[in-house]
């Protein structure tokens, strides 16, 4: 379809061999492990298999596109609002806006309805579609699409999507969404039971959009090609640089700042993209990153980088428990008297709080020793969160800490 016959005022629902057998002697078994150390022996093989894998020691090759991407080369966000149909007795109930679009649609195939009829909408729902274009996206190609409920819909399974506009932020129509959706759930209800897998409200359609019109792109104007860095970084930006010119020449690329890149790039669109295919194949010296602990203070995961040392410090840490108890107490009067038996709960609060042992952390230069020592704390990760935080405002660890 042609983007210029897209008449949005017909689309406005607007809506191996085997080795030989050997004996072995296993050691005995270990005792158990609280789930506290078995949590912490795992963040514990986690960070220092981070260590094997990007120490300083070892210096890591990678590529100039891992680091960097063409500024102005993205994708943009298309929306839309449609009708769900063909569904199950699931579709959206008593919702004024459903019917309203389906009221729209069956005017513009010609259908009019008589005024106060009331259209009873199980099978329909009204929902919104998401779909990224990709960029150099041409006429004609394929993207998938999201579709989501926005109703009370309970399930948009066995749905039809019809003829959706997308649009984009400036409110043009860069393609068509219609297709059968994909649920990947399943549920049921009778009697007022109800299993339910996974989710029911949102799906997706394969290819089920159609673009009809291009986003313009300066990659082929001018006579220089920027390099966004993926992360601010004047070590980064330096080697990027350094790299392009030793493979292409030098005068190639020149660092703007700690985050762009300048490239001088052929004029002729063809040799532009074998240049930049060249550069996105440069390969340089990872540097090491600045060092950072993240730690997740919902769900209590703990992450950190190898460039992470901690300084000589002491911690006492002490755990505080609060344990209630509720027993319920029966109130019955005399026989002879008018009263009413009251049943009443007598609370017990108790409160213990272990001794807290003054540790002596040494210093440790590297992220294995950081880990150990933190282990040797014995604490839970909850207990590590505050610890981490107490050490870094003490000035005892080089690290910047982000909590997420």
């Amino acid at each position: 379809m042609n983007a210029d016959l897209v008449n949005p005022d017909l689309l406005s629902i607007t809506p191996h061999a085997k080795r030989p057998h050997t004996r072995t002697h296993l050691p005995p078994p270990a005792p158990p492990r609280s789930a506290a150390q078995r949590l912490l022996g795992v963040v514990s093989c986690a960070l220092v298999a981070g260590l094997l894998a990007g120490a300083p020691a070892q210096a890591q090759s990678i590529r100039v596109k891992e680091v960097a991407a063409v500024q102005g080369v993205r994708s943009n966000q298309l929306t839309g609002y449609g009708l769900v149909v063909g569904l199950d007795g699931t579709g959206d109930q008593s919702t004024p806006y459903t019917g309203q679009s389906m009221r729209n649609y069956l005017e513009q195939l010609g259908l009019t309805l008589p005024p106060g009829a009331n259209m009873q909408l199980k099978n329909v729902a009204a929902v919104l579609v998401t779909a990224q274009l990709p960029a150099f996206a041409q006429p004609g190609q394929m993207i998938d699409v999201t579709v989501s409920s926005m109703g009370n819909a309970k399930s948009l399974r066995g749905g039809t999507l019809i003829t959706t506009p997308l649009k984009g932020a400036n409110g043009e129509i860069y393609a068509l969404a219609q297709g059968n959706l994909l649920v990947g759930g399943a549920g049921a209800s009778a009697g007022g039971s109800k299993v339910q897998i996974n989710h029911l409200s949102a799906g997706r359609i394969p290819g089920g959009a159609q673009v009809e019109r291009t986003v313009e792109t300066a990659f082929a104007l001018g006579d220089t090609i920027d390099l966004g860095l993926n992360s601010a970084d004047f070590q980064t930006a330096s080697r990027v640089t350094d790299a392009i010119n030793r493979a292409l020449g030098p005068g190639v690329a020149s660092a703007v700042d700690g985050r762009v890149v300048r490239l001088r790039a052929p004029a002729d669109p063809g040799a532009r993209v074998g240049f930049l295919a060249a550069v996105e194949e440069v390969r340089l010296e990872a540097s090491v990153p600045m060092a950072r602990v993240i730690i997740n203070s919902r769900t209590g995961s703990i992450v950190m980088n190898q460039a992470v040392t901690l300084g000589p410090c002491a911690v006492s840490h002490g755990n505080l428990s609060i344990t209630i108890d509720s027993t319920p107490v029966i109130s019955q009067p005399n026989p002879l008297a008018a009263g009413e038996t009251v049943v009443a709960e007598k609370a017990s609060i108790q409160i213990t709080q272990d001794k807290g042992a003054l540790i002596a952390l040494p210093a440790a230069p590297q992220l294995s020793e950081v880990v150990r020592v933190l282990n040797a704390l014995g604490a839970t990760p909850q207990d590590l969160l505050a610890i981490l935080q107490a050490i870094k405002a003490s000035g005892a660890m080089n690290a910047e800490l982000e909590v997420i």
